[in-house]
């Protein structure tokens, strides 16, 4: 077999790889060169002979040469992403670029690929660094958002299944190290690109745009007689993405008096109750900047200063319509329609549509600092010095704002909705009404600033909200016109590596690694809040001419046309009274707190080489001791005898030690064959957001619940965080059967099994509440007027805990096939196909977050002449994951999976032979070509919670790079 000597190509008429020859070379290995070139006429050669030889390739097949390559050298089970296959999809983020790869899976948030699931765990459960270094993102949580990253900045991403000692962060579903370019390795080069974006959907909202660009500018040099490198990149995304969605809830049973003409109920089928439904429009603006200084005064030591910044923002603006429907309406409806127990159609009268012209403001910026020293000692040893320092902060500004036909209690108030419906796989339509007429709801006369529903009652306690005698009905229950969530974290990260390492010459083992690695991380997070009325209160009054910007259009959902406003801008200029929810809501300080945890790690690895007969073997052994020390602060919160909460300083947190060991077995069957066996004990770090130390007592004001009898439903309820949760563990194994056939074709066959030792539990109990129970204000009205007291003072206590397990197994198989192989004539056309098989549950019949149980992939290429065109098919099928819900707050729920197809076509100038515009290439992409939904639902699949459709999404591209 022919031993590989790389070198980074020019960009040109062709693209060359040199090689040495250090083996002597196989029958299969002169075939698959003369086959690449078609030109190489192979001279006799000696056993030991040195030989030099050119092979051509095109831009994709390149890169999978060097995928390929990466995955055969590495040392444990790992995938990859060169360069080339970064730079030339063109993906808008790693994100995409990683969705691809085998046993990954990406998943969609709002229209874009931002997370991750390796193995069947999502981004919480991953590792990531950038350049071996742990980083951080501008989640909510710990694990890193990957669309945050352009992927113009990256020069490759390997991701390890299966760890490595010396991989000090580490995750239960593998590890994602993301790579920039060092200049010190790169030809001199400048390149620019610049992509023209537009997505199917013309805009609803008329505030925002359909189409965008990106800019990407990147520069690497060296001077000084090689001794000194620069690297730059900047890159600019304003990115539009457009959203149908339908959110449904309730799915409550129905009553049989309730059937229309010719259809049966038994009162066991379900309806959709209701639903807040939007055309969503947002445009991202993310600047990035990165920067790389190399510095090697002499052959032993290299310095390297590196800088990241990362300014992010996005606009969102959510404007559709909230309504009651059957059942939970005030009017009448009637069941036309049924299957299998669940309602098909029906129609309904008697509810107040509220409009909702709802807003979303995400601002964050992420900066980035590393040193590196890498000193070569003496002959034998060789150190590296690492320091980082990362900061990242997030304000989200996510404004309800309501209007409708006006204020209750005014006694103005206009038209009831009545609509008909028909709910499918595909959510629920409206339609007219068969015997009232409409409301218009786009009209700037009928519609009011003001909360048409009495959704206020949590304002009961502010004094300036009191029934007048000009409007003696309408009082706080009438006084909530909006809400604004305005939660703010703030994260940093200190970390120092120190490594040792020096090669032995000591029977089978032939290197040794051994290191020390800190980390000082602290995150927080500031739960702010507000209830918003309108300044006209207690009346309402029409939106104001300044703030009106026209209409936004619903009719994917049959419903038409509604008013559309600033609401954003509203809140900016002062238009709304502002409450602090703080006051009146203990969740906002029982969600508020601050983690810090200290990590210590020895680490060692001792790598080792020999043969067993005629197979070689090859690998490491090692272990980490990891010691860490965290503490959570936060508050207890619950209402006091005054009716505001009162919130207590809270502190906890534990230290312990772990120890990690790992094994890593490669064996060389024959000179393209390989085994390969890992077994070790991983570790995920626990959730942020679950170690918070607070505890809250929180009271529901639904009459139902009031007079509940039963402590699940009851009014009391109350959750725990918990600051001494240990990391999630698992022991784990992976196996797999790897055949490099060929530089640019492979096929593998990987099993494994993770034993989750460590899972977190969401529990509960039964807790006595009656020591926070106050006169006057833990009492309702029921519809007679009545006060009603709590008929119990008992409640559930949720909390998290350790000690859940379970297990994840299963299969990647993976096939780059390149056709040329079959004839000649097929030059250029290639397959890459892959299928994973997940199996697996905690013991108590949960579902792992991310896991699917099943997923492929499939990558279609051609190239010739400087012609490429691909297209790729994503399916996945369902899984757990979260959205935000209630005050933002991450919410469980199912996502349907999805099947994506994306497709590109390209022209490379200078691999065409067209020398004048050598470095030019031009490329057509377009992502999501069947506008593929994303739907979530309950457990019952028919109960769909939320379906999103984003359509289509079409880039023009141009790359200029010169070297």
């Amino acid at each position: 077999m022919v031993s590989k000597r790389r070198g980074r190509p020019s960009s040109g008429q062709k693209t060359t790889l040199n090689m040495t020859a250090r083996h002597r070379r196989t029958a299969l290995s002169v075939a698959v060169a003369a086959a690449l070139t078609g030109t190489i006429t192979v001279p006799a050669i000696a056993q030991d002979e040195v030989v030099e030889e050119v092979l051509v390739y095109g831009q994709y097949r390149r890169s999978l040469v060097d995928q390929i390559a990466t995955k055969r050298d590495a040392t444990t089970i790992v995938e990859a992403i060169s360069a080339e296959d970064i730079g030339k999809l063109p993906d808008s983020s790693i994100a995409e670029s990683l969705s691809r790869l085998p046993g990954l899976a990406g998943e969609r948030r709002n229209g874009r690929t931002s997370g991750l699931s390796v193995r069947g765990f999502r981004e919480d459960y991953i590792g990531t660094t950038l350049n071996g270094r742990e980083i951080i993102g501008i989640g909510d949580n710990r694990g890193v958002e990957f669309d945050l990253y352009p992927a113009e900045i990256m020069s490759g991403v390997v991701v390890y299944k299966a760890p490595e000692a010396t991989l000090t962060t580490q995750g239960i579903g593998g590890v994602v190290d993301l790579r920039t370019l060092r200049p010190l390795d790169e030809d001199n080069f400048f390149g620019v690109f610049y992509n023209y974006e537009d997505n199917e959907f013309d805009s609803a909202n008329p505030d925002f745009d359909s189409d965008g660009h990106r800019l990407a500018l990147n520069f690497s040099r060296k001077f000084a007689d090689d001794t000194i490198g620069l690297a730059l990149a900047f890159a600019s995304t304003d990115s539009p993405s457009q959203e149908q969605q339908f959110r449904g809830w309730g799915y409550p049973t129905v009553s049989p008096a309730n059937a229309g003409p010719g259809v049966t109920l038994t009162g066991d089928e379900v309806t959709v109750a209701g639903h807040d439904s939007f055309a969503r429009s947002a445009t991202l603006e993310r600047d990035t900047v990165a920067g790389v200084l190399q510095f090697a005064p002499s052959d032993a030591v290299t310095l390297t200063f590196d800088a990241l910044y990362i300014d992010f923002r996005e606009d969102k603006a959510f404007r559709g319509i909230e309504e009651g429907g059957a059942v939970w309406g005030t009017g009448d409806y009637t069941i036309t329609g049924v299957e299998d127990g669940f309602v098909t159609s029906g129609f309904y009268d008697g509810f107040l549509s509220v409009i909702r012209n709802d807003a979303e403001r995400k601002d964050a910026e992420l900066t980035s600092f590393g040193f590196n020293m890498d000193y070569q000692v003496n002959e034998n040893w060789t150190t590296k010095l690492d320091v980082a320092r990362s900061e990242s902060d997030k304000t989200i500004t996510n404004i309800e704002s309501y209007a409708g036909v006006g204020r209750p209690g005014t006694g103005n108030q206009g038209p009831l909705t009545a609509r008909s419906w028909t709910s499918g796989p595909n959510g629920t339509v409206y339609g007219p009404h068969p015997t009232i007429a409409p409301v218009a709801l786009d009209d700037f006369n009928t519609i009011r600033l003001a909360g048409p529903q009495a959704w206020g009652g949590g304002l009961s306690q502010v004094d300036r909200f009191q029934p007048t005698a000009a409007f003696p009905d309408v009082g706080p229950s009438q006084s909530q016109d909006g809400f604004v969530n305005q939660p703010i974290f703030d994260e940093s990260l200190t970390t120092m590596r120190i490594d040792a390492s020096r090669p032995l010459d000591w029977k089978m083992f032939t290197g040794v690694d051994l290191g020390f690695y800190y980390a000082d991380r602290e995150k927080s997070k500031d739960n702010n809040g507000a209830f918003l009325t309108a300044s006209t209160w207690p009346s309402d009054g029409p939106i104001p001419e300044a703030y009106r910007l026209g209409t936004t259009n619903l009719d994917f959902m049959g419903l038409g046309n509604i008013v559309a406003y600033d609401s954003l801008g509203l809140l900016n200029d002062g238009f709304y009274i502002e409450t602090d929810a703080a006051l009146l809501q203990p969740d906002r300080e029982g969600d508020t707190y601050t983690i810090a945890e200290e990590i210590t790690n020895l680490f060692a690895k001792v790598d080792f080489d020999t043969n067993l007969g005629d197979i070689t073997l090859s690998g490491n052994l090692g272990v980490q001791i990891v010691h860490s020390d965290q503490v959570g602060r936060g508050f207890d919160s619950f209402i006091g005898p005054d009716g505001f909460v009162q919130a207590t300083p809270t502190e906890d947190g534990d230290d312990y030690t772990d120890v990690l060991p790992s094994l890593n077995l490669n064996f060389g069957i024959t000179d393209n064959q390989m085994v390969r066996f890992a077994a070790a004990k991983t570790q995920s770090r626990p959730r942020l957001d679950q170690m918070r130390p607070n505890n809250q007592v929180s009271f529901n004001f639904n009459l139902l619940n009031v007079t509940s009898t039963d402590p699940l439903n009851s009014a009391w309820s109350g959750s725990s965080g918990n600051a001494r949760l240990r990391p999630l563990e698992a022991n784990q194994f992976d196996l797999s059967y790897d055949w490099y056939f060929a530089d640019d074709g492979f096929m593998s066959l990987a099993y494994f099994h993770k034993d989750l030792t460590n899972w977190h539990r969401n529990s509960s109990t039964i807790a006595d509440f009656s020591q926070f129970f106050i006169p006057g204000y833990h009492q309702v009205e029921d519809t007679d007027g009545n006060v009603v007291t709590p008929a119990i003072f008992l409640g559930r206590l949720d909390f998290i805990e350790d000690g859940l397990q379970g297990d994840v197994s299963g299969f990647d198989l993976q096939a780059n096939f390149p056709f040329r192989m079959v004839s000649p004539m097929l030059d250029g056309l290639g397959v890459i196909a892959s299928a994973s098989f997940f199996d697996g549950e905690l013991d108590d019949g949960g579902q792992v977050p991310g896991l699917s149980d099943e997923i492929y992939q499939l990558t279609v290429y051609y190239e010739r002449g400087g012609f490429q065109a691909r297209v790729a098919g994503t399916k996945r099928s369902k899984f757990a994951t979260e959205e935000p819900g209630l005050s933002l707050a991450l919410t469980p729920t199912i996502d349907q999976g999805a099947e994506i197809l994306d497709a590109q076509l390209s022209f490379d100038f200078g691999l065409a032979g067209i020398e004048r515009f050598d470095g030019l290439t031009i490329s057509l992409q377009a992502q999501n070509l069947t506008d593929e939904d994303t739907v979530r639902t309950n457990d019952a699949t028919r109960e769909i919670t939320r379906l999103q459709g984003f359509g289509a999404n079409y880039l023009l591209g141009i790359n200029y790079k010169i070297r």
